[in-house]
């Protein structure tokens, strides 16, 4: 390994502040995905195991084999409390990455929850549980433990760039990923945002039923003439 060229395993690196992780928990998935750029959202094929998990903190990115789940275990080893597991399994759902076990570990030792495009087993017993696993897809099957990953790299996950540290927020709706240096301009953005629809529902509950914007963005569309209204 030359003197510019990361290790496998990477240990060394900046995680979003725990104050962040506290402020953005505060907020759906959805709110941040809007005012983020609606962007860094990854595909609708992760789904949490039950309604009602959801997680945010600092990304441990991984990167495996398809049906094979030895970074992972690397992962669990230098992850440290609070840090959410995203691991990138290509999609592949032809094995179960994790199940029970595993879970139970990533739990006692403090980590928050585990994101994986890939598929995940035991899911009668975790999805009864409150720790949170968002996953593409089931399967029986168990994965081998020999391949060679990566660990705390920059990974492409489910059509999402995720840098280790960076923030992750999941719940019913699906996975947000945060760029770490971005993560307080959101959380403000996300304050007004809530702010605003909190707003609109309340008018909508009174009897304001039409978007104000809603005229002008048909005329701009060509859908009504200059004058026209609905």
């Amino acid at each position: 390994m030359s003197a510019t060229e990361k290790p496998m395993i990477n240990r060394e690196f900046s995680r979003v502040s725990e104050e962040e992780v506290r402020q953005a928990a505060e907020y759906q998935a959805a709110i941040l995905a809007d005012v983020a750029g609606r962007r860094g959202t990854l595909h609708g094929r992760i789904k949490p195991l039950a309604p009602h998990m959801a997680v945010a903190g600092p990304a441990i990115t991984v990167e495996v084999r398809p049906g094979d789940n030895l970074a992972i275990h690397a992962a669990m080893a230098v992850a440290q409390p609070g840090d959410v597991l995203v691991v990138d399994g290509k999609g592949d759902i032809s094995c179960a990455l994790l199940g029970e076990i595993m879970a139970t570990q990533a739990e006692a030792s403090g980590i928050a929850g585990i994101i994986i495009d890939g598929a995940v087993r035991d899911a009668d017993t975790l999805s009864k549980g409150n720790y949170p696993v968002f996953s593409a897809g089931l399967n029986p099957c168990g994965p081998t433990k020999s391949i060679p990953g990566r660990v705390n790299h920059a990974i492409s996950v489910a059509g999402a760039t995720v840098r280790p540290g960076d923030l992750v927020v999941a719940d019913i709706d699906g996975v947000v990923v945060i760029p770490r240096d971005e993560v307080q301009q959101v959380i403000t953005l996300a304050k007004e945002k809530l702010e605003t629809e909190t707003r609109r529902l309340e008018a909508i509950r009174k009897g304001d039923l039409r978007p104000h914007w809603l005229n002008d963005a048909l005329r701009k569309a060509g859908m009504l003439t200059d004058g026209e209204t609905l």
